[in-house]
């Protein structure tokens, strides 16, 4: 099927709790912001429905996974790539060669790396907490984050309010991120706190964290840190 011919097929994304599941947000925020339309599977994480249901929905067993007629994508940056390819005309990366080689750079940075920051500071859309709790490794995530989003703001983010101007994937990236640093208190630079506000002022991430913030569900490996 050529992608023409998918175009005028309905897509599916299922994700996780949009309480805790970081990388569920990534391509859901992308999609929604663009106003690309969907159709939203939620499955609840560690739960026998959730085991049940993911085997004939993801080839990984995680989520998100991307469902396009015959079509199945089970990576958060591959599905940003594919929406940005099919349903974006490219305007998912800056339309400048330099800063689009290093917006890929950075969220390419965000896809594999910072395991600290992942371990020690889980998302949780409804933590509100001001006593840093986390360890050497995860601070100098924080620190490369910020260093990160400082080179972009000052190379290439006069034109917008976001990483390199405009809203794109590797803002949608980071979105969690700017959960992270806004419920955990993490102390940040004043263009870090000016970047995750922008993010916080985006209707779709606000949209995400309402119903993530509403969701009856709880897991304590998320609860209790």
């Amino acid at each position: 099927m050529s992608l023409v011919e998918l175009a005028d097929l309905p897509l599916r994304l299922v994700i996780g709790n949009k309480r805790y599941s970081s990388w569920s947000l990534r391509p859901w925020l992308l999609l929604r912001q663009f106003g690309v339309p969907f159709e939203e599977v939620r499955l609840a994480l560690d739960t026998p429905g959730f085991a049940n249901a993911i085997v004939g929905l993801s080839p990984s067993r995680k989520v998100p996974a991307l469902h396009h007629g015959d079509l199945v994508l089970w990576d958060s940056l591959a599905i940003c790539e594919y929406a940005n390819e099919q349903f974006l005309d490219g305007k998912g990366w800056p339309s400048d060669r330099m800063a689009r080689a290093r917006a890929r750079a950075a969220a390419c940075e965000m896809h594999s790396g910072f395991a600290a920051l992942r371990g020690q500071l889980p998302m949780h859309v409804a933590r509100m907490s001001t006593t840093p709790t986390w360890q050497a490794d995860a601070q100098a995530d924080i620190d490369r984050i910020q260093d990160l989003w400082r080179g972009l703001r000052n190379a290439h983010g006069n034109s917008g309010d976001f990483l390199c101007g405009d809203f794109g994937i590797v803002d949608a990236m980071f979105a969690p991120v700017a959960v992270r640093f806004r419920g955990y208190g993490v102390a940040c630079d004043q263009q870090a706190t000016d970047y995750v506000k922008a993010l916080y002022a985006l209707p779709a991430l606000g949209e995400w964290i309402e119903a993530g913030t509403a969701e009856s569900e709880r897991l304590e490996k998320y609860e209790s840190r």
